[in-house]
């Protein structure tokens, strides 16, 4: 395997030393396969949010496939995982299922060329959206770990359809919009980046992003496929009292199991083969595993006081962290939205990419693998996010504050 692994941030080449092997998961711990147990923060990087092997998840996958590992054909568990999915988004009347994020993104767009008859696509800087060609451009996730600019085998006609603005300013996107809004079809962007490290929108940029889309016939795509049921019931569109075009989602809606989807109005998603012209096919999409799963996470992501406790425990674990930073009188700025957050090794504020950039990723290293000796397995990276999961508790917090006391001591 390239690097040894199957996906870069893993192999731990932002933070030195030789990635961590796991063996088994259970709640919000992993061991690894010398038998070292850790309180897991990465959390399959955002999947997880009711814990490492749920008995009630487990319960319903083990059912599934004992009723066949897939069929290339309509399940009930598909079209109970996409009502659930359009009763918690009101944006999305239909969707469309698929395997991964990159999958999802690559489809959406595709659909807003279509139906606009125009070229041009608008993301923005750190914002990552998965590998498809047309997205690589100064994108975040693993690109920014590495610290490559782009992707070599991007062929320089498909990134000129390519606009990337910076992250948070308003102003760019309302010129951009006025000088070129005739030739953009869609505008993409994740409603609170998690690929830069977490760094939430700032007042007033999603609505201008909104209304200039709006202005210009351009469609809007909101990449949930992190913030999607993590944020909360309706991710980060209901948080910020959004309405996206089309919605990309992934991680939480598997379960845990490969799942992605796409979906939005039903006028737009009409035109998505085999009921309009616009193709797009998958083998394993609706995989019955991965919608069992996915629709047993979401049952219990509804439950009372589901969100309420994910938001608690992140912000008792964005208090420790910084009362922590300020006993060893260290600069860290944590962002943090709901039960996702990032420490940057920084005075901050961090609010774009450049700023995430001027972190200390060399003292991040440090305090990484000074919390995996301490029995805590965090992002190997600056530029991720910290998940949160309803296994997650006080205890968990608690014993994480004091290693993290104790890490910082060492950077």
């Amino acid at each position: 395997m390239p690097g040894g692994v199957s996906s870069p941030v893993r192999a731990f080449r932002a933070v030195g030393g030789t990635p961590v092997v796991i063996a088994a998961g259970a709640g919000a711990r992993v061991t690894d396969i010398d038998g070292r147990e850790y309180w897991d923060y990465v959390q399959a990087w955002g999947p997880l949010i009711v814990g490492h092997a749920h008995p009630e998840v487990v319960r319903a996958v083990t059912n599934a496939a004992r009723q066949g590992l897939g069929f290339g054909a309509p399940t009930p568990a598909e079209v109970e995982l996409a009502r659930l999915i359009v009763e918690a988004l009101p944006s999305v009347a239909r969707v469309r299922f698929v395997t991964s994020g990159t999958e999802a993104v690559m489809s959406a767009l595709r659909l807003a060329r279509a139906v606009t008859g125009r070229p041009l696509i608008v993301k923005f800087d750190g914002c990552y959206h998965g590998h498809a060609d047309a997205l690589l451009a100064r994108a975040g996730s693993g690109l920014l770990t590495l610290g490559l600019p782009a992707s070599p085998g991007v062929p320089a006609e498909v990134a000129a359809l390519t606009v990337t603005l910076p992250f948070n300013d308003a102003e760019s996107v309302r010129a951009l919009f006025e000088a070129r809004g005739e030739a953009a079809a869609v505008a993409i962007v994740e409603p609170v980046a998690g690929n830069m490290g977490v760094v939430p929108p700032a007042p007033g940029f999603l609505e201008e992003l909104r209304e200039r889309t709006s202005a210009t016939a351009s469609l809007l795509i909101f990449d949930e496929v992190i913030t999607g049921f993590r944020l909360g019931w309706s991710g980060a569109q209901g948080r910020y009292g959004i309405t996206p075009d089309l919605t990309c989602l992934g991680k939480i809606i598997g379960g845990g199991l490969p799942a992605a989807a796409y979906g939005g109005r039903a006028d737009l998603m009409a035109q998505v083969a085999p009921e309009g012209p616009v193709y797009q096919a998958g083998t394993l999409s609706g995989h019955p595993l991965a919608m069992r799963a996915g629709a047993e996470t979401l049952r219990l992501l509804r439950r009372p006081g589901a969100y309420e406790r994910l938001e608690a425990l992140g912000a008792a674990l964005e208090a420790g962290l910084r009362d922590a930073a300020a006993r060893r009188g260290l600069p860290l700025t944590i962002n943090r939205v709901g039960s996702m957050l990032t420490p940057f090794f920084s005075p901050g504020p961090i609010t774009d990419s450049p700023s995430a950039q001027r972190a200390d990723t060399r003292a991040y290293a440090r305090f990484f693998h000074e919390m995996l000796a301490r029995g805590v397995l965090i992002p190997p990276s600056q530029f991720e996010a910290w998940f949160l999961s309803l296994a997650h508790d006080e205890v968990a917090v608690e014993e994480t504050v004091r290693a993290a006391d104790a890490a910082l001591a060492q950077v």
